[in-house]
């Protein structure tokens, strides 16, 4: 039995959840976001809750998409109502980033500067130089846009330069000795 896709979602009144077929949208104050389910699993909504349901129970791979789509569709009403939110540090001299529309411009010790454009969707806010902040309804696409900023300078495990999200501790090598 699945005991992540049993646990129901509880959904505040400012989320409205439709079905129509396979197709689940979820609309709150953020937006809209939609999903369509595998053909064994449906949703049900009763008293403020959204149940996940399976046909089978002895079915494995039901099993594995019962757990799987519970936990995209509850990602889609956090996403709605809260969003997400990644912040992201450029640790290193002369490292800075500038932002224009959608387009990041990255310096990143390299010879010449990174070009980045932003997939829409993604809002990108810069309190200073050196700390990027991305929000989005979608936690997918949020967290891939992080993690590509991130891919153009990983951090150093002897100095620490590099991209890093906030809050991340970094354990670093020590070198050579002479």
């Amino acid at each position: 039995m699945s005991r992540m896709g049993n646990k129901p979602i509880v959904l505040t009144s400012n989320v409205k959840v439709e079905q129509n077929g396979q197709e689940v949208k979820v609309t709150g104050p953020k937006g809209n976001r939609s999903l369509t389910l595998p053909e064994n699993i449906s949703i049900e909504v009763a008293d403020g809750k959204l149940h996940v349901k399976r046909a089978s129970e002895e079915d494995a791979h039901q099993k594995m998409m019962h757990g799987t789509f519970r936990s995209l569709i509850n990602a889609m009403v956090v996403g709605v109502t809260d969003g997400f939110k990644i912040n992201l540090e450029l640790v290193g001299v002369g490292y800075r980033a500038s932002i224009a529309g959608q387009k990041m411009t990255l310096n990143l010790g390299y010879s010449n500067p990174v070009e980045y454009q932003v997939p829409e969707g993604v809002k990108v806010t810069m309190p200073d130089q050196t700390h990027i902040t991305l929000e989005s309804i979608d936690k997918q696409l949020v967290g891939q846009v992080a993690a590509t900023i991130r891919k153009f300078r990983v951090p150093d495990s002897y100095h620490g330069k590099g991209v890093r999200f906030a809050g991340e501790q970094l354990t670093l090598k020590e070198g050579k000795r002479a």
